[in-house]
C-alpha cells in the first residue's frame, strides 16, 4: 500500500468535457488538485464529446478515454475499459467512481472487488428515479446498482438531501460523507470589465439582465422561468431574459413557448459560452436564476456568486439553505413566487449589491477546490486505514 504522502488514485468518469456539467467538471478539478498534492492520478472515461482541452490542461494526470460503441439510454458503452481495468485495477490504492448508473462503474467495480481495492462512489445527484427513464434506472439498480452502493467503502453526498437519498436506498449513515463540490477560483481572479457582454449582444446599460446559464434541457425549469418572465415583463419593460447554454434536446420547445408567450423580442439565446465569454455574461447580469425544481447541487450558482452576481434558485436546490437570504433567494417551484422574487430583487439595488459581495466571500471560504480536495484526500486515507 502507498505511503500516506502519496497514493495511486483512479478516477472513473463516464464523461469528460465541460459540456456535461458538474459530473465531468468534478473529476477534472479534483484530479488536478490531487496531483498538485503529489498523488499519482489516472482517469478512465468515455470519449463521448471528449474535451481535449481538459486533457491538455492536466498533463500530470494520465487520462484514458475509451471509444464509445453505444450511448443507448445515456449508458456510454466502452468495451476497451475492460482490458485496461483487468490489467491495472490491482495497482491502485483507491478508486473514486463518479456518477452512479454507468458502464464504467460496472466494469471497475468487478475488478475492484476481485483485487480487493477499496473504492469511493459519488453519485452527483444521479440516484433519484423520479425523472426520465425510471424503469431503466430501477433495472440497473437491481442488476448492478445496489451492489455498487453496498460494496463501496464510502459514499460521497454533495448535500444533506443526497445523503438522505443514499439512506433511502439502504446505505448506512456511517458510510456517507457530505463533501460539497467546489469551483476553480483561479478562473475568477481577473474578472472582465462590466459592459463587455452587453456590447457584444447590443444590450443597453439600462436593461436589467436575468440570466439562465446551463444546459437547455426540459428538466431545468426553463418553462417555469419563461412564464414567470413573461408576467414580469408586462410591468418591467426594461428586463431581458438571457439563456446561455448548449441545446440538450429542449431548445426548439422552449423557443416555441417563448413565441407563444409573445416575448421573443425580450429573450436572447446565445448558445453555449465558455471561458472569458461565460464570465462576461455573469458579470453583466443583474440576477442569475437556476429555476429547476430539484437540483442536486448548483455549480452555476457558485460561479455567479464568484462574479458578484446575486442568484435565485428553487427550494429544491441542494444548496438552497446556503443561498437563501445570504447570497440570493430560494423560492418554491411556483411561477408567481419566482416572479415575485425577480421583482423584489430587481427593485432593490442595495439587496443585489449586498448579495453579490457576500457571494464572493462565500465561494472563496467554503467552496474552493483546494479545501474540497483536502476533504476528499482525508476520506481516501480513512478508507485505506479501514481496509488495513
Amino acid at each position: 500500500m502507498a505511503r500516506q504522502s502519496s497514493m495511486k488514485i483512479l478516477q472513473v468518469a463516464n464523461l469528460f468535457s465541460p459540456v456535461h456539467g458538474g459530473s465531468a467538471e468534478v473529476p477534472f478539478q479534483l484530479s488536478k488538485e490531487l496531483a498538485k498534492k503529489g498523488h499519482e492520478v489516472t482517469i478512465y472515461a468515455s470519449d463521448f464529446k471528449l474535451s481535449q482541452e481538459y486533457i491538455n490542461s492536466i498533463p500530470e494526470v494520465k487520462v484514458y478515454a475509451f471509444k464509445t460503441w453505444s450511448s443507448w439510454a445515456n449508458l456510454y458503452v466502452t468495451p476497451g475499459i475492460i482490458k485496461k481495468a483487468k490489467e491495472e485495477t490491482r495497482h491502485f490504492d483507491i478508486i473514486h467512481m463518479h456518477n452512479y448508473r454507468t458502464f464504467q462503474n460496472i466494469v471497475v467495480h468487478h475488478y475492484a472487488k476481485k483485487y480487493g481495492v477499496p473504492y469511493v462512489l459519488q453519485a452527483h445527484g444521479s440516484l433519484v428515479t423520479f425523472f426520465q427513464k425510471r424503469w431503466l434506472k430501477r433495472a440497473f439498480d437491481a442488476a448492478w446498482g445496489y451492489r455498487l452502493l453496498k460494496d463501496a467503502s464510502k459514499l460521497i453526498a454533495i448535500t444533506k438531501t443526497e445523503a438522505e437519498q443514499y439512506k433511502s436506498m439502504g446505505v448506512s449513515e456511517d458510510k456517507i460523507e457530505i463533501i460539497p463540490n467546489g469551483i476553480d477560483l483561479s478562473e475568477f481572479d481577473n474578472l472582465p470589465q462590466r459592459g463587455e457582454f452587453r456590447r457584444e449582444y447590443g444590450l443597453g446599460s439600462d436593461q436589467r439582465i436575468i440570466l439562465y446559464l446551463g444546459r437547455v434541457h426540459k428538466t431545468k425549469g426553463l418553462d417555469l422561468l419563461g412564464k414567470a418572465f413573461a408576467d414580469l415583463s408586462k410591468n418591467f419593460n426594461e428586463a431581458k431574459l438571457v439563456v446561455v447554454g448548449p441545446d440538450d434536446g429542449y431548445l426548439s420547445a422552449l423557443e416555441a413557448l417563448i413565441k407563444e408567450l409573445d416575448i421573443e423580442e425580450k429573450v436572447l439565446f446565445t448558445g453555449p459560452l465558455y471561458g472569458r465569454d461565460k464570465l462576461e455574461a455573469y458579470v453583466d447580469s443583474d440576477i442569475h436564476v437556476s429555476p429547476r425544481a430539484w437540483e442536486p447541487f448548483g455549480l452555476t450558482l457558485l460561479e455567479a456568486c464568484a462574479c458578484g452576481t446575486p442568484v435565485i434558485c428553487s427550494e429544491g436546490c441542494g444548496i438552497a439553505d446556503v443561498i437563501d437570504g445570504q447570497v440570493g433567494l430560494a423560492v418554491p417551484y411556483d411561477k408567481d413566487q419566482l416572479q415575485d422574487a425577480l421583482l423584489r430583487m430587481l427593485g432593490d439595488d442595495k439587496m443585489r449589491l449586498e448579495f453579490g459581495e457576500k457571494g464572493k466571500s462565500l465561494v472563496r471560504e467554503e467552496f474552493n477546490w483546494e479545501k474540497v480536495a483536502g476533504q476528499v484526500e482525508r476520506l481516501y486515507l480513512n478508507c485505506l486505514h479501514i481496509c488495513r
